[in-house]
């Protein structure tokens, strides 16, 4: 390879030596003196190749690239100004050229800072410039040299403006402003609206419009030179946009953009239901369902996001926030009235729409039980009848509330259930980010025990699915495989060592030193979040008890309390009170507490939260990223391991799949806070086996997972380090 790069700078030197005698030999004998008229712009030409080398322009990892460009930034620059000079043209011609090679190099040099220039391209660049400045002296037309050039190049050369008045600029320009519109049609529209009056208006409209429908509507709403241009054109399209934007309730009729256009819908349609709540809604479902057959008969749909995102809106400002805010309300008739009209497929579509949004017992009590009991409890049944539509999706979101299990034996055929879970497992690699890996170490560790059969056949399609990738060579899906196959086999194998076979901190178990603050003496601080609904108070009325005098000091002030063991190992306690939350007195003792422990080098590694899941995400944004470990003891509180470990990304994290109970909860958190006052390691395993003999006949034990079964987490730690950290977390 490096006598292959030798060789190439042999040739380029050859060139470059053959190129300067051809030169010679054509004529250009003159020395290159630079007239005192013109020693300015050639100073500026060579303060702009400075600009441009203190930038970095020539440097990079490909010693052939670097070669060239810099040979090109510092010889062929230099070449270029000496011929400019040397040429038989006036001194005008001269200096407009040199001016457009000084604002040249200063544009690179600027675009390259901003990441929108490829140094490799400068060599092609100066070369279409030498050659428009031979075309244009003659007076002939340019527009032959950028028949051939990349967008970036044209435009770049474009941009020198040294050739103001050639014959072919106009036909230049519609090429290079067609040439950006199919590049960035996200960005025709701004550039439109600066120039209405461009060549080729119309069909940048259309290029654009199509591949963005939803900035074709904002733009056609305006009363301006574009609006009015985009009104009159004379397409199906944009037609149906323009019409939409004019309109009171375009943003009701925009998710049926494709129907109104293909004439399977009007807007008299939309107009007979858009003002009931539960009609509009049900449109909405009718309208997915036909983009998703019309999908798999291979059309292409071109505002499916739009729906998507009202579909999402309405299901939850009709459906998830009423139920949701009557929580508190014993009747289920009651709290789960808005829920009465909807099918099972309308149901399936707020199950969707709520993954982030829906409280555990809104999900548990009342969506789920009845979208299964209105499809006569078919899971098999309720998958097709939406096409499979968000599949995965579902699948994750019922693992997670711990329904996995009851859905898929609602598949009178178990083989149908297996073949699910097998689509479920396939094709991991091909998707963006990690989110459905770690949804699909979730799912096993929600089935692990439960459904032996379909976890037995999950670690087959697992097995399968990583020797496809290795005969492949393809290295991300062999990596998430792998990870996939020993976490998997790890719920069984206790003679895996996952910390070990994935090269990450301990996974089973943390150190006592690990928790102490580091200070001398060295306590271990414990934080907990108190929240100020009538919950958080009695969980706090229960809490503080826990601390008896005869272990504990106790010292607080208006906003909130500590505890400082008196016996065993340096332990300090702190929480924050629940104050009233209307007036927003508990988000300002949470700060405040906080500030203090920041201020004072007070490092919690030990983070405890006592609220509702809809309060979790307010203690994951205050974590501090010391905190070892982190227990959720909430509602759904499993579905925010993700957004822990990006505070603290060697958190070990207990969560509740389901509801958390008081009954549960602090027992689990003076068992810990007991193993910390006496200065022991929290090994989980035995931890865990510890705290089920005494719990595990209460209701609801089983949603608890602990630290070395949250599969999703370890996934994450264990992905991030296999490829180097260089690829996002989800």
């Amino acid at each position: 390879m490096r006598r292959m790069s030798y060789l190439v700078r042999i040739a380029f030197y050859c060139f470059l030596i053959f190129s300067t005698f051809l030169a010679s030999a054509q004529g250009n004998s003159v020395s290159c003196r630079v007239p005192i008229n013109h020693k300015l712009w050639h100073d500026y030409v060579d303060k702009a190749q400075s600009a441009a080398l203190r930038a970095g322009l020539a440097k990079g990892d490909n010693d052939d690239v670097v070669h060239f460009v810099n040979n090109a930034l510092v010889h062929r620059v230099d070449a270029l100004e000496c011929k400019i000079e040397t040429d038989s043209i006036g001194d005008q011609r001269k200096v407009g050229y040199l001016r457009g090679l000084d604002r040249m190099l200063k544009n690179v040099t600027r675009d390259f800072q901003q990441h929108k220039f490829t140094p490799s391209n400068l060599p092609v660049l100066l070369e279409a410039y030498e050659r428009a400045i031979q075309l244009d002296k003659k007076l002939l037309s340019i527009e032959p040299v950028f028949d051939k050039l990349t967008y970036e190049v044209a435009n770049m050369l474009l941009a020198t403006d040294a050739f103001e008045g050639n014959a072919g600029l106009a036909n230049i320009r519609n090429k290079v402003s067609l040439q950006f519109a199919q590049l960035y049609p996200e960005k025709v529209f701004g550039m439109l609206n600066d120039n209405p009056n461009v060549p080729f208006r119309d069909s940048l409209i259309k290029i654009a419009g199509y591949k963005n429908p939803r900035q074709l509507y904002d733009y056609a709403a305006a009363n301006n030179k574009l609006g009015y241009a985009i009104r009159a054109i004379d397409d199906t399209l944009i037609r149906a946009v323009s019409r939409m934007a004019k309109s009171s309730s375009g943003q009701l009729y925009f998710p049926f953009l494709d129907n109104i256009v293909k004439g399977r819908q009007t807007i008299d349609d939309i107009d007979a239901v858009k003002d009931d709540p539960v009609k509009y809604y049900r449109l909405l479902v009718k309208t997915r369902l036909d983009y998703v057959q019309h999908q798999l008969e291979g059309e292409k749909i071109t505002e499916m996001k739009a729906l998507s995102a009202m579909l999402e809106k309405k299901a939850l400002d009709y459906f998830i926030k009423p139920i949701n805010e009557l929580h508190e309300v014993n009747s289920e008739a009651v709290r789960f009235a808005a829920l009465n009209p909807l099918s099972a497929q309308e149901l399936y579509y707020v199950v969707i729409a709520g993954e982030t949004d829906l409280y555990t017992s809104s999900y548990v009590k009342g969506v789920f039980p009845r979208m299964m009991q209105r499809i006569g409890n078919r899971g098999d049944s309720l998958l097709m009848s939406v096409g499979f539509d968000h599949f995965k999706k579902f699948i994750k979101i019922a693992a997670g509330y711990n329904t996995l299990p009851d859905f898929l034996r609602a598949f009178p055929d178990q083989d149908q259930a297996r073949l699910l879970m097998t689509a479920f497992v396939n094709n991991l690699d091909k998707s963006e980010g990690l989110e459905d890996g770690v949804d699909v170490a979730d799912s096993y560790a929600s089935i692990s025990e439960t459904m032996k059969p379909v976890a037995d056949q999950m670690l087959v399609d697992v097995k399968r699915n990583y020797q496809d990738a290795a005969r492949a060579n393809n290295k991300r899906g062999m990596v998430m495989y792998d990870l996939l196959n020993k976490l998997f086999r790890s719920s069984t194998d206790t003679t895996i060592n996952l910390s070990k076979e994935f090269n990450i901190p301990p996974v089973y178990g943390v150190s006592y030193k690990s928790l102490e603050n580091g200070s001398d003496p060295s306590p271990v601080i414990i934080q907990v979040f108190f929240y100020g609904d009538k919950d958080g108070r009695f969980n706090y009325n229960n809490f503080v008890p826990q601390f008896p005098a005869s272990l504990w000091k106790r010292s607080e002030n208006k906003q909130w309390i500590s505890f400082t063991s008196i016996k065993g190992k340096p332990t300090v306690v702190y929480a924050n009170k629940p104050l009233d939350e209307e007036s927003g007195e508990v988000d300002k003792a949470q700060a405040a507490l906080c500030s203090y422990l920041t201020d004072n080098n007070l490092n919690p590694t030990i983070v405890i939260h006592r609220g509702h899941s809809y309060y979790a995400p307010y203690t994951i944004e205050q974590l501090a990223p010391s905190a070892k470990i982190v227990f959720l003891g909430s509602c759904g509180g499993y579905h925010l391991i993700h957004d822990v470990l990006e505070h603290s990304e060697d958190a070990h994290i207990i969560a509740s799949k389901q509801i958390g109970k008081q009954i549960i909860n602090q027992p689990l958190i003076d068992m810990m806070m007991e193993k910390v006052r006496s200065g022991e390691n929290i090994e989980w395993i035995p931890f865990w086996r510890e705290f089920e003999r005494r719990y595990k006949n209460i209701e609801g034990f089983g949603d608890y997972i602990p630290p070395h079964k949250n599969l999703g987490a370890i996934f994450i730690k264990a992905y991030k380090n296999a490829m180097g950290g260089s690829e996002g977390v989800i």
